[in-house]
């Protein structure tokens, strides 16, 4: 199979992980002296797991600390200047996705370490059939989870909880039809992708932040709006279920146990 290159997104605070300062994707699959001490970064078991390829590392929050923990042959880092969103993580790659010899592409997050080497390959596989593929399950709680809006098969776009969980915005029969939950993870051709950031440098949206003690209006560009852009001019975005477990993201410390605990399980 062709090289793919693939694009981490590592440079979140992690605000939710309580007692812990550091860059969450290097805390540990395995604890050692305590929940946060111990052996293999999420982020290793993410790089381990990826196809071969090109592999970009998105750093801001004690960049530092990631590099010095992940350098090796074929590893770049990319400094996201401010942590403006998904989308702003993703445009921030533009340079390495230019220079990367491969065509297809992988997006995904440094902090979800059990995704399989299947399933990534699974996602690259569907690309035959679409022009982007993304990976969805279906949750036991859909809680506060963005949710595909589908159609046949094709996924016409992914809706925000604020948004799908409105009444008034969203109203339940429409609200009903919503089965699958987005994993934040991606499969995509490099040149539909590079395409596709110019028009997403050109959407952001301004979200009132806490920044300091106060509230602060910012841009933030969601990655997420590029699939809705996709199937508006006529393209096919594709999806992948997979188990809910497998997508499991480590945002807080109860998560991170829960993590762990499953590691144990699939070692």
């Amino acid at each position: 199979m062709a090289e793919t290159a693939s694009i981490i997104f590592a440079a979140g605070k992690g605000t939710r992980m309580t007692g812990y300062t550091g860059n969450k994707t290097l805390l540990p699959l395995i604890p050692g002296k305590s929940l946060f001490e111990g052996k293999r970064p999420l982020i290793h078991e993410v790089l381990e797991n990826l196809p071969p390829g090109p592999k970009g590392i998105v750093v801001n929050h004690r960049a530092e600390d990631v590099i010095k923990a992940t350098q090796g042959p074929g590893i770049e880092y990319i400094l996201q200047p401010e942590t403006n969103g998904t989308g702003g993580a993703l445009l921030a790659a533009r340079q390495f996705l230019e220079k990367a010899g491969a065509e297809q592409v992988i997006i995904t997050m440094g902090d979800v370490p059990l995704i399989q080497p299947a399933t990534y390959l699974m996602l690259l596989e569907k690309l035959s059939g679409c022009n982007m593929s993304l990976l969805a399950f279906s949750p036991k709680d859909p809680a506060r989870y963005g949710m595909l809006e589908m159609e046949e098969g094709r996924v016409l776009g992914i809706v925000e909880w604020k948004y799908w969980s409105n009444p008034v915005e969203f109203p339940p029969q429409r609200r009903d039809k919503l089965k699958y939950c987005n994993a934040g993870v991606y499969a995509v051709g490099r040149g539909t992708l590079l395409r596709y950031m110019g028009k997403l440098e050109n959407r952001p949206h301004e979200v009132v932040k806490m920044r300091e003690g106060r509230e602060t209006t910012i841009k933030e560009y969601f990655l997420t709006d590029i699939a809705e852009m996709m199937n508006a001019d006529g393209l096919f975005v594709g999806m992948v279920q997979t188990r809910e477990e497998e997508v499991t993201g480590v945002d807080t410390p109860e998560s991170l146990v829960h993590v762990q605990k499953m590691h144990v399980r699939l070692a």
